[in-house]
């Protein structure tokens, strides 16, 4: 650079200024601003989508035909290095030890379980074999090999972490394997042996009873989804005699108790007062707030473990994907557990993670329009996107199928409206007054629950792959 040139800037720098600032002339305009915004609202399609059920007396009784069901089908374990151990407590969901409340006795079996390593494609049991030990699945995922119509080999479930097979076994010496056992990937089992659990019997008097008891067990008459079976006649002729039946009910029936978040909004008077133009500042704190409830609200009908649709789903609902991805073979299986579904929940992941499965096939969904919102659909169900349904580190989540409404018995949601300083259907504001220090308190409430009428009505695909491409 010349030395002229450093001298024509450093007289531009001292040149006298012939104009105001526009700093300045900050302070005289008039400044045009937005109302507060906030990242975390999202299109809750759930609280948009799901039918909701006025409750008078915060508490809803799901009234059902009676059924008889052997556990909800899960085996928890804790894993401390390689070694994995099955909860003894959850030994009692096992079908054979269901009611065994000897903990020393449960204790003692889970010691006996033996953990074993399968790879990917190694057979666990043959078809048409003896059955002598019960599996339990801690990880990974195994397929059920059947017979196909013309003799071939055939996929006719898969399951996953938490499933057990080979229970039968514990009970009947002459059970076998109706179905070939072949790790889809590799898979960690607990093998419990019908010795180990006979031996432990010959010195534990109340499993040996237990045992006893479950074998002499009459056989409950029930139909194909375990409810107490209706004696009828059909097609005779003549004089024949008409059966005698009755529908028999639950006898502790479920109650769902309206949930309820809740939190204390504080405004001071002195903004409340002299900054309160344009915009009401109580206002947009209450709107936030409420926000941020309704978010709330989404993410517990999600996943609350009592009445979340995630804890609800009925073991015999859950299906795996068959190879990890969400296919659209997979979302057909789901469909197929239940008439006139309603509508999909699924993570915006495992959405994009469907979509690249449909583009594999050459495929393109239909989408509906929801409120000016292109909604994707599949065989006519739309699929709803919702961040709330968890993602695990091993970016595996979740997609939820179900029925909707009272009338359809299925999923509803729950609420209580008419609440004292209503501002929402079931969210209310209440001016709880204001403290010395001149701070005002509004108590800011939303009441909420949701209710699966029949297990049916709720389906889940788990373990659904979100991070796979190619």
């Amino acid at each position: 650079m010349s030395v002229g040139s450093v001298g024509d800037e450093v007289l531009a720098e001292q040149a006298p200024q012939q104009s105001l600032g526009t700093a300045a002339a900050r302070n005289l305009a008039t400044t045009t601003k937005s109302a507060p915004q906030m990242q975390e609202i999202t299109s809750r399609w759930l609280l948009r989508a799901l039918p909701w059920v006025q409750v008078q007396g915060g508490t809803y009784r799901v009234n059902r035909r009676l059924s008889h069901s052997v556990g909800d089908g899960r085996v928890t374990f804790v894993q401390t290095g390689e070694r994995v151990a099955v909860i003894p407590a959850e030994l009692a969901e096992l079908p054979a030890l269901r009611g065994y409340e000897d903990e020393e006795a449960l204790a003692e079996l889970a010691t006996r379980c033996r953990q074993r390593e399968y790879a990917a494609g190694e057979v666990i049991a043959v078809a048409g074999q003896p059955a002598d030990r019960v599996h339990l699945l801690a990880h990974g995922r195994v397929e059920q090999i059947g017979e196909g119509p013309y003799g071939d080999e055939a996929v006719i479930g898969v399951l996953a972490d938490g499933a057990y097979f080979g229970d039968d076994s514990l009970v009947d010496p002459d059970a076998g394997w109706q179905w070939t056992a072949r790790a889809a990937t590799a898979c960690t089992v607990l093998e419990l042996t019908r010795d180990d659990v006979r031996n432990l019997a010959d010195r534990a008097g109340s499993l040996a009873a237990q045992l006893a008891s479950v074998a002499d067990r009459p056989e409950r008459r029930t139909n194909t989804y375990g409810e107490a079976a209706i004696d009828l006649s059909a097609g005779h002729v003549g004089e024949a005699v008409v059966p005698h039946t009755f529908v028999d009910y639950e006898a502790a029936p479920r109650e769902y108790e309206l949930s309820v978040a809740q939190t204390v909004l504080k405004v001071h008077s002195r903004v409340a007062d002299l900054y309160n133009q344009p915009m009401n500042q109580t206002e947009h704190q209450l709107r936030l707030t409420a926000e941020a409830l309704r978010e709330r609200q989404e993410h517990e009908l999600v996943n609350h473990r009592e009445f979340g649709l995630l804890a609800n789903c009925d073991y015999e609902q859950r299906i795996q994907p068959h190879a990890g991805a969400p296919t659209p073979d997979d979302m057909d299986e789901l469909l197929s557990r239940r008439r006139g579904s309603k509508m999909f929940l699924a993570h915006p992941r495992a959405i994009a993670a469907f979509g690249r499965e449909l583009n594999k096939r050459g495929l393109v969904p239909e989408t509906i329009d929801l409120d000016g919102n292109r909604i994707p659909t599949w065989r006519g169900v739309p699929i709803y996107p919702c961040n709330k349904i968890p993602v695990s580190d091993a970016r595996t989540t979740s997609i939820i199928c179900m029925r909707t409404g009272e009338a359809d018995q299925g999923v509803i949601g729950l609420h209580q409206t008419g609440l004292p300083d209503e501002i929402e259907p079931g969210l209310s504001v209440r001016f709880m007054g204001m403290d010395e220090q001149a701070i005002i308190s509004y108590l800011v409430t939303a009441y909420y629950s949701a209710a699966v009428l029949v297990p049916d009505a709720l389906g889940v695909l788990e373990n659904v792959e979100v991070g796979r491409w190619g």
